[in-house]
């Protein structure tokens, strides 16, 4: 059994605590929050768990072997390195860190550690993402044209990253993961409506190589909670929603027609091609099952981590070629890996 301890146990902490218990790999010895209300109701869910306010105790202990860091992302580095630096193997929440120095830092740590080091992106490890990413690469939607992704929602306002960091590491871990490319250009404009210099809505686009456009709309500040994809290939499109439990994932066989051959402007014409819609059968596993199980199997020296260091730095390279084009205005930032 993997000992493990969970620190940060706001939202996603009993989620965490519970694949881990379930797995029949892991142990949780140890949940740290410092908050005490969130302690209690820890131990009213898992009696047999140690709880306290001191992450450091918990990377002074014997008994913990790996640590899930599940909290606010201004702390993600400072208690990542800690934990490395006490010969803990890592998994740590999106995103990784707040700038890319702090996550080479990490990266060279846990390599000097011989430590796993690994990041939360959930949405790697999701079924219909992971379906979605099957069928472009077989070419059933063709030639990928363009991405539109929107990530919104009524809060929660936070203090410490504004709706960028907060969002969009979700949507730019999944670009990752779909495409493997790294953006050419990056443009991003967001306001700030209600805290001065923390913007709570974002619009960003993102242009990749061979004209594959992406547009990101993510806010704190919408009426409805929308999580969705879509990509449109030449030969067919996809949506996915994540919402929709029955059909998260939806192929359209609808695509334009040019004419290759006409004669003069008014014989020229677009066809429409209207088919069929179906929903792949999509496994039903919780993402974060599979995530852990996946931890679970670093640790054990079994595999290497999908969403490693490297792939948290790529995130966070992104979000910071965005926070630059959001400071200016929205100029176009060249983007550099």
């Amino acid at each position: 059994m993997i000992k493990v301890a969970v620190i940060g146990c706001g939202h996603w902490g009993p989620n965490l605590i519970r694949n881990f218990q379930q797995s029949g790999r892991a142990s949780v010895q140890f949940v740290c929050d410092k908050d005490g209300d969130r302690l209690a109701h820890m131990r009213k869910l898992y009696p047999g768990v140690r709880t306290g306010s001191d992450y450091q105790e918990v990377l002074g202990s014997p008994d913990v072997e790996a640590v899930y860091i599940a909290t606010p992302a201004a702390s993600h580095f400072a208690i990542a390195k800690e934990a490395l630096l006490a010969g803990k193997h890592v998994l740590v929440e999106k995103p990784m860190t707040l700038s890319s120095l702090q996550a080479d830092e990490l990266i060279e740590l846990a390599n000097q550690q011989q430590k796993v080091l690994m990041v939360g992106h959930t949405f790697e490890y999701n079924s219909a993402v992971r379906r979605l990413k099957e069928i472009i690469q077989q070419g059933e939607l063709g030639k990928i044209l363009y991405v539109s992704m929107t990530r919104v929602n009524l809060g929660i306002f936070r203090d410490d990253v504004n709706v960028v960091w907060d969002l969009c590491p979700h949507d730019i871990s999944i670009l990752n993961y779909l495409f493997r490319k790294n953006p050419l250009t990056v443009a991003a404009q967001g306001a700030s409506h209600f805290k001065e210099g923390v913007e709570d809505t974002a619009f960003a686009v993102l242009r990749y190589p061979e004209d594959l456009l992406v547009h990101i709309h993510a806010s704190w500040l919408d009426p409805r909670k929308v999580r969705t994809i879509v990509v449109v290939g030449d030969k067919k499109m996809a949506v996915y929603d994540d919402l929709d439990d029955r059909a998260p994932l939806q192929i359209y066989d609808k695509r334009i027609v040019k004419q290759p051959y006409y004669e003069t402007f008014g014989e020229f014409k677009l066809l429409y091609n209207w088919g069929d819609v179906y929903a792949p059968k999509i496994a039903g596993v919780e993402p974060l099952k599979v995530e852990c199980a996946h931890f679970l199997d670093c640790v054990e020296g079994k595999q290497k981590p999908q969403s490693d260091g490297n792939s948290g730095r790529k995130v966070v390279r992104i979000l910071e070629a965005m926070q630059q084009s959001l400071k200016e205005g929205g100029r176009v930032v060249n983007f550099l890996p």
